[in-house]
């Protein structure tokens, strides 16, 4: 009993707490948007892959192999890249036939998706910077990780990777853990799909819930009144009563939606039968890839060091420039999480298994 008590007590504290911070980030994030409304701010950070895992092995030569002799290696090395790059410099000058042709580069970029494709304003970002600059030859990846959420978000999240499609740069979308629902949608508008054997594919259908709370309100004698001009403005209320009219409708609007969702896939990937992959289904990447939604097994870690033999390859990637506010919300949602925690331990003590 005593367990217990000292568990509501820590509760009621819990949720006082989270209240006050709850009205403290509102304010903030109110106020910051007052300020900030429309603004990107941010840069552009590129890193050049090649460099990185040969420096990364020559690290672990040296930790392995005899000093003096990795470090005159590594002298030679720099040396002939120095080289090779004033040549280069100096033929380009010059033009003509002998102008050395620079390698295919390979552009990449991740995309880590939430419910409202937050990340899309950086996607955006990039592909604009990358499509000024790729040549012929030059190809794109997409890092995608992402389980779906809001339909407009991934459908423009979608748009952008089309606009590389538009642009005649190859395309490729790697999935090394998960790419469902939007996340599949923005995938299938790739060329060619790669994935993990265990990655998780597919769930091309429409999900919708909501909670209705009418009955407790009616319970406490609680009026709750919408009004709206137009027979289906709203379908399904949280507080009102829902009607049977009402959900047929809202159904019939996810149908729809579905029934996009299919158009989209089958567009990109018309070799898909579609009506057997689009049950809301997942598959892992094996499966996948028998019922046709990716195109090969394999980690987009693979795929990058095989490119790093001819190809330079970069990565690239918009940083948005975070607001006092923004910084402080994600300071307080940590903390909320750490306290949800730290209740959440508190019952399981003993006796609550």
């Amino acid at each position: 009993m005593e367990h217990l008590l000292d568990y509501a007590l820590f509760l009621a504290q819990l949720l006082t707490v989270v209240g006050a911070l709850l009205v403290l980030v509102v304010g903030i994030v109110a106020l910051g948007g007052r300020q900030r409304v429309g603004s990107h701010e941010g840069h552009i950070e590129v890193r050049n892959l090649n460099r990185r895992y040969r420096h990364m092995g020559d690290v672990l030569r040296g930790a392995t192999d005899d000093g003096e002799e990795v470090k005159a290696q590594r002298k030679a090395q720099r040396k002939e890249e120095k080289a090779r790059e004033k040549a280069a410099r100096k033929a380009r000058k010059k033009g003509g036939a002998d102008a050395p042709a620079r390698k295919p580069r390979l552009y990449v970029m991740s995309f880590d998706g939430d419910i409202r494709a937050g990340a899309t304003d950086s996607l955006r970002e990039e592909i604009s910077v990358v499509l000024g600059q790729a040549a012929s030859g030059d190809e794109v990846l997409v890092r995608i990780e992402s389980p779906g959420g809001l339909v407009h978000a991934y459908g423009l999240a979608a748009s952008q990777l089309q606009r590389i499609r538009a642009a005649s740069v190859p395309l490729t979308v790697a999935v090394d853990k998960v790419a469902a629902s939007g996340g599949y949608m923005m995938a299938c508008v790739a060329e060619r799909i790669i994935a993990a054997p265990f990655a998780v594919i597919g769930s091309i259908g429409v999900l919708a819930q909501l909670p209705n709370f009418h009955r407790l309100l009616k319970k406490h004698e609680i009026d709750f009144e919408l009004l709206t001009a137009g027979e289906y403005k709203r379908t399904l209320s949280l507080f009102g009563e829902n009607t049977d009219k009402g959900r047929e409708k809202f159904v019939e609007e996810l149908e729809v939606t579905h029934a996009l969702f299919k158009e989209f896939v089958r567009d990109n990937r018309p070799a898909l039968d579609i009506d057997r992959v689009a049950t809301g289904e997942v598959w892992y990447g094996s499966r996948a890839l028998e019922q046709g939604l990716v195109d090969e097994l394999q980690t987009s870690d693979a795929f990058l060091v095989e490119r790093m033999e001819g190809w330079d390859v970069y990565e690239v990637r918009f940083v948005q420039k975070k607001s006092w506010q923004e910084k402080i919300g994600f300071a307080v949602e940590g903390m909320v999480e750490r306290l949800a925690l730290k209740a959440w331990q508190r019952g399981q003590g003993p006796g609550r298994h």
